[in-house]
């Protein structure tokens, strides 16, 4: 007979079991990996590893608990990052552990070497809980490299054990999506020689990968030296400065972040933000230039004002990796303020498009238009994939993913739909630039044509030598201050009645160039026929009004008509000429309109008397004008110092270059000679400038 209470304890039994049953067999302890024969090549650490979000110390140590199912330990394989399992947006510590056994191969060296490819951020290697080694540090001090090749860690002699790594991965930015951190290859292990050799064959990879980039980025470095040393050269294009700047940029982006340089995380994107704005800012400036929006003043203030923005914004979005995101509470403003900058950076990408509106309007030939059409597909697949990037790990949009996949492979390069349009704008950016180039060339041939043949004009209507004044002693200088003036003077003695008096016109025809050289020539013909007819100064300039009105384009002609007789005696008369000066005085002359600008205009004279040694001097108002690099000018207080000294010609237009020449310079000087002096002329040789 059995016991009254055997029933009861049965059931009792039966019941604990089918309570503890399920959780015993949720609670699976970890396998151990079987690695035999290390040393005949690598062995891939993968199958199931042990996780757990995190940190504690004792995670390192292989005696410590892991089995799955209690205590928060999970298994997770190391092909995929824990973000795409089952801990999205997950950022902070986590441990893997690997319980492994080592057997080496017959006569192969019992030390064996651990291959670890990129984690996600950084991380420590422990072996049995004795720290092997790390890449990038862990907080408090985080930093870690934003490039990562593989790394190889020295495990000592192959024995059973447990393999930690503690993984720390660092707050997500404003265009990172939830499926980062941690491993995203499994470790392998093996001798130094053929762990060296997988890293070799990895590198070897991701160079072959690369090849593409780094030619089409060697291609940009060369255009960038070119289009500096062409600007250095002439400075006025600024095209060529622009070109610099677009081609430089991703050239500097591929040292900061795509040649796997020891630099930082924060280093690297800190400074990649600006310089992706430089890069911009160079295309903006470009598209003014060759699609000849650059006259447009309201767009190219605007131009100027969001660049100012655009790089403000990126370097400021910079800096912001200089923060310890890793505090909770600075973390969520710093990636605030990353969201809001990268927003306003974004939006400004969308320039182009302006830019393009307005080039709609006008007649652009086929490489302009070419080049128009490269930018509007590059700059749409950029924008349109930043923008999708944004909160994507809250939107789950993955059309962003879908734009940067490649369309197709070449010798192991991935093409993207971006590498093609930045290779399509870089070639038609270069088209253009040479179109451009030699439009400028042609017209610049052109112009110094043009001035060539003003210059030889000017050559001819400038005296090469001077007439004796009778009773005086004459100096005159010259001094133009670019290849082509507008100043003039003409030396004309008289003849009949007023035999042995001499006329003097001086003026400053207005604008430069052939234009003015023209003028000029028409002026002195003109003055060249009236002397003989019209020598009285007034009527000179009246007979001289009527002939360049309406023939001088808006343009008008200062000029001062001066007399001098033998014996002294002197009429002069102006046309909105700074007046002469006898000795160190100037002498008042009546208010006048310069010539072309109104027919039927009168001038009056003013008489003087030049008694032995006075010093008399005409001068244009280049003389007046000089000035110094720091703006003071000239002024009438040094023109009265200078000529209380009674300079020659060359002596007064000397001081006036030397002070700081803006505008053509031309002195006249006259000084009355004692009775029985020999009269004499002195006519310094034009400098003609080179620009």
């Amino acid at each position: 007979m059995l016991p009254r209470h055997l029933p009861l304890a049965a059931g009792l039994f039966l019941l604990a079991l089918g309570v503890v049953a399920p959780q015993l067999a949720a609670q699976t302890a970890p396998a151990v990996l079987d690695v035999e024969g290390l040393g005949k090549g690598t062995a891939p650490l993968d199958g199931p590893w042990q996780f757990h979000t995190g940190d504690n110390a004792a995670f390192a140590q292989p005696q410590t608990a892991d089995t799955t199912g209690t205590a928060g330990w999970e298994q997770l394989s190391t092909d995929k990052t824990w973000g795409e399992q089952g801990h999205p947006a997950y950022v902070g510590y986590a441990w893997y552990r690997k319980h492994i056994h080592f057997s080496p191969a017959p006569g192969a060296s019992p030390e064996f070497f651990l291959l670890i490819r990129e984690v996600d951020n950084a991380y420590e290697v422990y072996w049995n809980g004795r720290l092997m080694g790390s890449n990038g540090t862990l907080p408090p001090d985080p930093s870690y490299p934003y490039s990562q090749a593989a790394q190889i860690f020295n495990l000592g002699e192959a024995r059973d054990g447990v393999l930690a790594l503690r993984v720390w991965k660092g707050p997500l930015t404003s265009f990172d999506p939830d499926s980062l951190g941690g491993l995203y290859y499994a470790p392998a292990a093996g001798s130094l020689k053929d762990i060296t050799a997988q890293k070799n064959e990895l590198d070897y990879k991701w160079l072959q990968s690369n090849q593409y980039n780094f030619a089409l980025q060697s291609l940009y470095g060369l255009v960038m030296v070119l289009s500096l040393l062409s600007w250095l050269r002439d400075r006025s294009q600024l095209v060529l400065l622009a070109m610099a700047a677009f081609s430089g940029s991703p050239v500097i982006a591929l040292f900061l972040v795509g040649l796997r340089l020891p630099l930082t995380y924060s280093v690297a994107l800190g400074w990649l933000q600006p310089v992706l704005s430089v890069q911009d800012i160079g295309l903006w400036f470009l598209l003014l230039y060759l699609l000849q929006l650059d006259g447009n003043r309201r767009l190219s203030a605007a131009t100027d004002w969001l660049a100012i923005v655009s790089l403000s914004c990126a370097s400021l979005d910079g800096l912001l990796t200089l923060f310890d995101w890793s505090n909770p509470w600075l973390a969520s403003w710093v990636q605030g303020a990353d969201g809001i900058l990268t927003v306003i950076f974004t939006a400004t990408q969308m320039f182009p498009f302006v830019l393009l509106g307005f080039a709609l309007r006008k007649r652009l030939d086929r490489a302009r238009w070419l080049l128009a059409t490269a930018a509007l597909l590059a700059e749409m697949l950029f924008v349109v994939r930043v923008a999708l990037a944004q909160g994507s790990r809250f939107t789950h949009w993955t059309l962003a993913d879908k734009i940067a996949a490649p369309l197709f492979h070449f010798n192991g390069n991935a093409l993207t739909p971006q590498m093609l349009a930045n290779t399509l704008l870089l070639l038609a950016i270069i088209y253009a630039v040479y179109r451009f180039m030699r439009e400028t060339t042609r017209r610049q041939g052109a112009m110094e044509q043009e001035l060539k043949s003003a210059r030889e004009l000017q050559q001819v209507l400038i005296p090469e030598t001077l007439p004796q004044l009778p009773g005086f002693a004459f100096t005159s200088a010259y001094r133009p201050a670019q290849e082509v003036g507008g100043d003039f003077f003409q030396v004309i003695p008289l003849e009949g009645e007023l035999t042995g008096s001499t006329l003097i016109l001086l003026g400053d025809v207005s604008g430069k160039g052939l234009k003015a050289a023209m003028t000029v020539s028409l002026i002195v013909g003109s003055v060249r026929t009236l002397a003989k007819f019209v020598p009285d100064p007034a009527e000179l300039l009246a007979e001289l009004n009527q002939r360049l009105c309406g023939r001088l384009q808006g343009g008008f002609t200062t000029c001062l008509a001066l007399c001098v007789g033998p014996d002294g005696e002197c009429v002069v008369a102006s046309a909105g000429h700074p007046a002469p000066i006898l000795n160190q005085k100037e002498i008042e002359l009546p208010g006048a309109l310069p010539l072309g600008l109104l027919p039927g205009v009168t001038y009056q004279e003013t008489a003087f008397f030049m008694h032995e040694g006075d010093h008399f001097a005409l001068y244009t108002d280049g003389l007046l004008e000089a000035r110094k690099p720091s703006g003071e000018i000239f002024s009438f207080e040094r023109l009265g110092a200078l000529f209380a000294t009674n300079p020659g010609a060359a002596e007064a237009s000397e001081t006036a270059v030397q002070f700081g020449q803006e505008d053509d310079i031309t002195v006249l000087t006259f000084t009355r000679l004692a009775t029985g002096q020999e009269s004499s002329t002195k006519l310094t040789v034009p400098h003609f400038a080179r620009v």
